[in-house]
């Protein structure tokens, strides 16, 4: 498959993403009585992932995160020279889905972007009033745990055709985790489109949620590597769009 199609794929997928989970939380998280709250929010994203990746994991890998690709790469499951394009396209696709968002949502009388659009963020900004270090330990240790599952999952000796259903649920742990934290990003992606349309505080916290999920994605890509494949190696560098993966 081309490159082309591949990082089209990634657009398409990384849009989903931020448009189902992000678009919850914005439009259906606290409506009022039918509202579907924290854990109604982090099975959309994992849903989002899980969807994606049985369309598009054949095609791509379905990373839909920046963090899932340098991780990826870091354990040797994925060619670091595509990355550039990969990411860029997954950012394409998380600031369309915002755009998409705040047009649909503007469309409720009262809307403000006060609400932050499933903006990350910490401090005062956080909704739980976490701090700056909390937000940054919880994030990279999230992204740590969710590379290694995506590697455990994906791996040649991993039951065959389940990989999309654990990584969607680890998500969705994920965010039952740490929704109050920092709204949960683990997704550079995901946290760019939201606040480029925000804007403000948003895109001064932004620098955080490209930092510590990179950082996790590698410790847990390399983790992965060191400790759980054969010296042969699992999955030879290159090969993980073959199979799927996620963000």
């Amino acid at each position: 498959m081309s490159l082309t199609k591949r990082t089209l794929a990634e657009l398409i997928g990384t849009f989903w993403l931020v448009l189902g989970g992000c678009g919850s939380a914005v439009l259906a998280a606290g409506f009022p009585e039918l509202g579907i709250g924290f854990a109604g929010v982090a099975l959309a994203f994992g849903l989002t992932v899980l969807t994606m990746a049985y369309a598009i994991g054949h095609i791509s890998g379905c990373h839909l995160n920046p963090a899932v690709s340098i991780g990826l790469a870091a354990g040797g499951r994925f060619d670091a020279r595509e990355l550039p394009a990969y990411i860029i396209a997954q950012v394409i696709g998380a600031t369309i889905a915002a755009a998409v968002l705040y047009v649909v949502a503007s469309g409720q009388e009262g809307f403000s972007l006060a609400g932050g659009l499933a903006s990350n963020g910490y401090g005062e900004h956080s909704p739980g009033q976490y701090s700056l270090w909390a937000g940054l330990i919880i994030e990279i240790v999230l992204t740590a745990a969710f590379l290694f599952v995506i590697m455990g999952a994906t791996d040649r000796r991993a039951p065959a055709g389940f990989a999309p259903i654990a990584i969607g649920l680890c998500l969705t742990l994920i965010h039952l985790i740490s929704i109050p934290v920092t709204n949960t990003s683990v997704n550079p992606a995901r946290s760019t489109g939201p606040a480029l349309i925000v804007g403000d505080w948003a895109l001064d916290q932004l620098w955080l949620f490209w930092l510590a999920p990179i950082v996790g994605g590698i410790l847990g890509g390399v983790l992965y590597r060191c400790v759980c494949e054969p010296r042969s190696g699992a999955a030879p560098a290159g090969q993980h769009n073959e199979s799927p993966a996620t963000a």
